[in-house]
């Protein structure tokens, strides 16, 4: 049995709990992780019994490849993919359906509402994202290698930083550095935030150069084989600012009691906490203002979350960032960010790059 076998039949189980008897997958995301397919425009039907992909022409031979035990439908031009379903609702007789309320428009499920003529159609959500929540060994693998593309590809930046560079060839060569290692690309648009622009949390590269500030933040990650990673580090570049060390290690105190924190059953808030409390205790708790962090694995940003109104346990198998910040318009920005795994008896930091202030020195 593959571990795409397991995961589907885990999501059967959780559809018999809910009291349905078949699903629609139409997240493309979500399809990948019940297939291994990588494509998109394709839905997947899983019922008690049977898998089906419904997709064109564009794709056969890729499904061939990538998912050579899975049933397939390829429709042609002149079949719609609403008429599809519905002759393949026939044929499987389904008669009550689950469908992704956050993947598909109102407009889609009235549309599939109709071409479904007797099939109930009952509105779902996160059913596959709370099983993704839980990382097997492969795709705690896959993490780890990406993680290691993007320590590696940091390293080179790191040591090729030169004070006339901007923010936008920074982030250029953070995503060539990456493929030239065998990724395939950045996990999402680099941030590269010299001085004042790291008050940005989520600042776009500029013309802005290096030696315009003693500091700048960077925060990447990197796609290896589906899986990402994603860090942030701040490094100092020239004359280190007044109040830079002192809120670089509040930030770094923050961090490290949210992620001794973390292990089996720890409710996501209390992690939340443990840094905030830090960094409220250093007078900055309203310059901090997103959640601790996120998980990670197909998507740069899904579940489980560490914020303030997150009331679950963490479980072993989830795979987490831990990265609080404190941001100072018109200063800048400090945000320490790393990946950390929930293990069966606590957490193992999955991320190795050095953190402390004396380390952030460079050029």
């Amino acid at each position: 049995m593959t571990r795409y076998n397991t995961r589907r039949d885990k999501l059967r189980r959780e559809l018999k709990r809910a009291g349905m008897d078949s699903i629609l997958v139409t997240n493309f995301t979500n399809v990948t992780y019940l297939t291994g397919f990588t494509g998109d425009d394709s839905y997947l039907l899983i019922t008690p019994t049977d898998e089906v992909i419904v997709s064109d022409s564009r794709y056969s031979q890729q499904l061939e490849e990538e998912c050579p035990e899975l049933d397939v439908v390829i429709r042609t031009s002149a079949m719609p993919m609403m008429a599809s379903l519905a002759k393949l609702a026939k044929k499987t007789g389904i008669h009550n359906m689950a469908v992704e309320s956050q993947s598909l428009t109102l407009s889609l499920f009235d549309q599939l509402e109709a071409a479904l003529a007797g099939v109930t159609l009952a509105r779902s959500s996160g059913l596959v994202e709370g099983l993704r929540e839980i990382k097997d060994a492969h795709e705690i693998q896959q993490i780890r290698d990406a993680i290691d593309l993007a320590q590696r590809t940091f390293a080179v930046i790191r040591a090729s930083l030169r004070p006339e560079q901007t923010e936008k060839e920074v982030a250029y060569a953070i995503e060539n550095q990456i493929r030239l290692f065998g990724g395939s690309g950045c996990s999402f648009p680099p941030i590269v935030a010299v001085g004042p622009r790291a008050a940005l949390p989520h600042a776009h590269p500029t013309g802005h150069q290096v030696k315009e500030s003693g500091f700048v933040l960077i925060d990447w990650g990197a796609v290896g084989n589906l899986y990402i990673s994603d860090l942030t580090r701040v490094l100092v570049t020239g004359k280190v600012p007044a109040k830079l060390e002192r809120i670089y290690n509040v930030v770094l105190k923050a961090q490290l009691a949210a992620i001794k924190k973390i292990k089996p059953g720890a409710i996501m808030k209390d992690v939340d906490a443990a840094a905030r409390s830090v960094i409220t205790k250093a007078g900055y708790g309203k310059r901090f203002g997103h959640s601790l962090g996120h998980g990670i694995g197909l998507e740069v940003h899904e579940g489980p979350g560490l914020a303030p109104r997150q009331e679950r346990p963490l479980k072993a198998g989830m795979v987490v960032t831990v990265e609080p910040g404190i941001y100072l318009p018109n200063w800048g920005g400090v945000r320490i960010e790393d990946d950390i795994l929930v293990t069966r008896d606590g957490h193992e930091v999955l991320s190795s790059v050095p953190k402390q202030f004396s380390d952030c020195f460079t050029i």
